[in-house]
């Protein structure tokens, strides 16, 4: 049975986890694909949507990429053999030119790589990353006000076509 396309975290949809943070703080200015080197039972929880990415980043160091400060919670029932390190550091699998290229990138003043989401590709587990710079204040409550505007124009539209 294939696996359901979707947006957002119902029981079709291919996303495991999503750093909206990252949306808010940083203007995204292009971002990749990137397999990502798993255990057994960190398959398992991401089975059963234990992940979280607030706070991660990438880290390239002696032309790998890393991925730090993300959090599967272990299932008591998946490993009894193992001792889980649910904070572990984990390999991301890129091409050597795009991990050189982020490494460029990120070496720059005010720019950085972070993982915008984990989902399902097949039965591969796969990250987002982002090459982003940071936001200034202003920009920040411009997408507030921006997103603001959207959830009441959503509002209007919903009264309007109720009467």
């Amino acid at each position: 049975m294939a696996n359901k396309k979707g947006k957002g975290k119902g029981p079709g949809s291919s996303v495991i986890a999503q750093n909206k943070k990252a949306r808010f703080e940083y203007h995204i200015d292009e971002s990749f694909e990137a397999g990502l080197v798993l255990a057994g039972w960190e398959v398992k929880s991401l089975r059963a949507g234990k992940a979280q990415l607030t706070d991660t980043y990438i880290l390239v160091k002696d032309g790998e990429a890393w991925l730090l400060g993300s959090h599967i919670t272990p299932l008591n029932t998946a490993s009894t053999h193992e001792i889980a390190d649910p904070s572990r550091t984990r390999k991301l699998l890129l091409h050597r030119k795009e991990i050189a290229k982020i490494f460029s990138r990120s070496q720059e003043k005010g720019h950085t790589c972070v993982p915008l989401k984990l989902y399902w590709k097949g039965n591969k587990v796969k990250c987002e990353l982002a090459l982003v710079t940071g936001k200034k204040l202003h920009d920040k409550r411009a997408t507030e006000k921006d997103r603001d505007w959207q959830r009441q124009k959503g509002r209007i539209m919903r009264e309007h076509t109720k009467a």
